[in-house]
């Protein structure tokens, strides 16, 4: 999989011009109006450590980390603390997609049994862009199916936990959101780019976006900054249950700073990822068969709020509860990570969003 770390001439004139516009704004949501919202978030639900991030243009105007990130060992939160990204690390799979794509090395409509060798034959045909879109018929979690804690050396190697399971409806036919639908999409990443999928990130999201803790999120590794989790059950805190995410990097298995996931939105809105026609069928609403919009585009939620378009994906996993929010129009993106289980983020980043772009107003 071949890839420049930097965008061409041609791509960095057509969004030049949309990212100079949000460069040199005179002034920002004061930082303590962002921290005092973060931070009576954080007390008012009873999260140990949050971290967030904002960016305007080329500028991240804000990034802070309030409580603790490691309860046990009195590790205070701070913007550098890493933290699961859950099924924000989706988005990143379909960028990679979307990459082989451009390279003319993916075809998103083929079958993917055709593309995937361990991927056997089903009763009907599925492709990326179903997969991309949720609509591919590929489980989620069963009803009480606890998380795995076995180590997988390849996202096609993890397609052992799912592949013999037959599709739950025709593909197109319903939108149903799936992880494992995405675990799928990165062993497509593996077939088609010659890469393991920890790698490619590395060499083609994070190392372009200069977001250098964006990485698999492998529990074996040491990794500077990581925060621990936690659970409430009923009104005790506990330590999150065990996982290893390597049997989905794909569809939740990468971890990150709060800045470094801004600087992923930054570089994909700049066009330094992927293409402005990309992006624009990434962030265009699939619809099912009978015509119904999904909501859902290929790896990310799309919307509109106000009149504005709002592009984003939340996570829910152990350890974990997390929200990248952007307005693309705007040049604005919300990354807020914490360390608490079962929390809902996107109203809080989308205020600090909206917040943030009316200050570039003025």
């Amino acid at each position: 999989m071949t890839r420049s770390a930097r965008p061409s001439s041609r791509r960095r004139a057509a969004f030049g011009a949309v990212l100079c516009a949000f460069v040199a704004f005179p002034a920002v949501a004061p930082a303590q109006d962002f921290a005092g919202k973060l931070e009576d978030f954080r007390k008012q639900h009873g999260i140990p450590g949050l971290s967030c991030a904002i960016a305007v243009g080329e500028r991240i105007v804000f990034a802070e980390g309030f409580g603790t990130a490691d309860l046990e060992n009195d590790v205070p939160a701070t913007a550098a603390t890493v933290y699961r990204l859950a099924s924000i690390s989706k988005p990143i799979a379909a960028v990679l997609a979307m990459q082989l794509v451009e390279q003319g090395k993916l075809d998103l409509d083929v079958d993917v049994h055709g593309l995937v060798a361990a991927w056997p034959e089903k009763r009907w045909p599925v492709t990326t862009r179903q997969l991309l879109g949720h609509l591919g018929g590929v489980r989620h979690y069963k009803y009480g199916e606890g998380e795995c804690c076995e180590h997988y050396d390849s996202q096609t190697a993890a397609l052992e936990r799912f592949a013999a399971d037959p599709l739950l409806h025709e593909p197109g036919s319903k939108y149903q959101y799936s992880t494992f639908g995405f675990n799928l999409v990165a062993a497509v990443v593996e077939a088609r780019s010659g890469e393991a999928f920890a790698a490619a990130v590395k060499e083609h999201v994070a190392e372009p976006s200069g977001a250098a803790s964006l990485q698999d999120d492998d529990v074996r590794r040491v990794v500077p900054h990581r925060a621990a989790g936690y659970v409430r059950l009923g009104d005790e805190l506990q330590n999150s249950r065990l996982m290893d995410s390597s049997y989905k990097l794909g569809g939740g298995g990468l971890c990150s700073s709060a800045p470094d996931l801004v600087r992923f939105a930054q570089a994909l809105m700049a066009g330094t990822l992927v293409d402005k026609e990309s992006l624009a069928t990434m962030w265009t609403t699939q619809h099912t068969a009978s015509g119904k919009a999904t909501g859902y585009g290929l790896g990310f939620g799309v919307g509109v709020h106000d009149g504005v378009q709002i592009v984003s994906h939340s996570g829910a996993q152990s350890q974990v509860s997390t929200t990248l929010l952007m307005l693309p129009e705007q040049g604005v993106a919300v990354a807020v990570l914490c360390n608490l289980e079962g929390q809902r983020l996107g109203d809080l980043a989308r205020e600090l969003a909206f917040a943030a772009a009316k200050a570039g107003d003025k």
